[in-house]
């Protein structure tokens, strides 16, 4: 009887602590990137009331006679299922689809994981978890943009409001076709913008004349109109010829490649003469319509980091308000051989333990890590339709173990009747 009691406490004991985390879940329905925990149980040791016996030639076997003690609670298990994905549109909100887990370092140095990306940028560029401040890690470029991922992880800065200088530009491409049944001397002219050191805007003149059935001389033109002459001053000049089936000829020295050739001339305003390769290479001489234009040039004026963008593999892009774009850094993320052995930080983060494993860092899309998934959060994975059905079964446990504590209670009341 007193067994039965004993097993009846142990029931409500574990029911009451299944209820716990049930209710722990359902608090956390809409916390951002939280896992559901699961409390299952284990029956406990057993009492031998009688042993087995061999079965022999003159009778059978018996089997062993056991009463069982009750139940305990054999784990609370963290399920790392996936939770739904919601667009917010927010630039900092960050969402993995995939095995991967964020990284941020606490106040002390140390590491703790999380998959809530909702992150915010603080006051000196940093991206950090808002409720803790603790800074995201990953590995800072470069001045030219170059990620470096055999370096330790560190902070990662978003730096809003910041300067990029002016580049000047040193190389010209141009694509299209100049017409081969145009007569000799006809011109094709076209205009391109150009950026001196100071990241002043100016505008190259590149005319192209017909002087043979596959050659032409181009001339650039740079400055003001000249009074005297009438025409915008000469800053270089050249020959580009074509073969038979209308490709340009390519010189055998590089360095004197016609098809390639480098102008030099001093800009107004102060700056740095400026010295522009001309790429021909792409050009074509067909029987149709002059159609040469530049393709690209790779000066650019100073400009602003206006905002950032954050691919697929956790590549931070700052853009800014020249147009340009520049790498800023990489989000490192880190998987675990046992996710489940991580233990609860609070402030929705994990850290790691003896049996999640030691972090495996890496970049996003390797590793079974997952993708980054920008302006998206991944919202928690509780169900609330199985939470329910669990807080019944559970109740329904509970009520069924605390209705055999009674049954005991009074069959020992009816025993301690026995003497009256």
């Amino acid at each position: 009887m007193m067994r039965s009691m004993f097993a009846g406490v142990s029931g409500t004991r574990a029911h009451q602590l299944r209820m716990d985390v049930i209710g722990n879940n359902i608090a956390n329905v809409n916390t951002v990137g939280y896992k559901y925990g699961r409390a299952t149980f284990q029956d406990m040791l057993s009492q031998t009331i009688r042993g087995s016996m061999a079965p022999s030639e003159t009778r059978g076997g018996v089997d062993p006679m056991q009463v069982g003690l009750g139940v305990a609670t054999r784990s609370i298990d963290i399920v790392f299922t996936p939770g739904n994905l919601e667009y917010t549109g927010r630039l900092t909100d960050m969402a993995i689809q995939g095995n991967g887990l964020f990284i941020v370092r606490d106040s002390s140095g140390g590491l703790q994981f999380t998959r809530d990306g909702a992150f915010k940028i603080d006051a000196e560029g940093n991206l950090t978890h808002p409720s803790t401040g603790f800074m995201v890690q990953g590995w800072l470029a470069d001045t030219t943009g170059t990620i470096d991922r055999s370096k330790d992880i560190e902070g990662l800065g978003i730096p809003l409001g910041t300067s990029m200088s002016a580049k000047a530009t040193d190389r010209i491409t141009f694509v299209g076709n100049l017409d081969a049944e145009s007569e000799a001397g006809d011109v094709h002219s076209t205009s391109v913008p150009i950026y001196d050191s100071l990241g002043i805007q100016h505008t190259l003149i590149l005319e192209f004349k017909k002087t043979g059935d596959k050659a032409w001389t181009w001339t650039a033109r740079y400055g003001e109109l000249d009074s005297n002459t009438g025409e915008i001053p000469i800053v270089g000049t050249g020959v580009v010829t074509f073969d038979e089936n209308g490709a340009v000829v390519r010189g055998q020295d590089p360095s004197q490649d016609p098809a390639t050739p480098t102008i030099t001339f001093t800009p107004a305003g102060g700056a740095a003469d400026l010295k522009v390769n001309l790429d021909f290479t792409a050009l074509s001489q067909f029987g149709e319509a002059c159609s040469v234009n530049w393709s690209t040039q790779d000066g650019y004026a100073a400009g602003t980091m206006e905002t950032f963008n954050i691919d697929d593999r956790g590549v931070v892009t700052g853009v800014y308000s020249n147009g340009q774009y520049k790498i800023i850094g990489q989000m490192a993320l880190a998987s675990f051989a046992n996710p489940e052995g991580l233990t609860r930080q609070s402030n929705n983060m994990f850290a790691a333990t003896t049996n999640s494993g030691s972090p495996q860092i890496g970049e996003a899309t390797t590793g079974g890590r997952g993708s980054v998934m920008g302006t998206t959060l991944e919202m928690s994975n509780v169900d609330l339709a199985r939470e329910f059905t669990d807080m019944i079964i559970t109740q329904r446990g509970f009520q069924a173990n605390s209705r055999v504590i009674t049954a005991a209670d009074e069959m020992l009341q009816e025993l301690l009747a026995l003497k009256r």
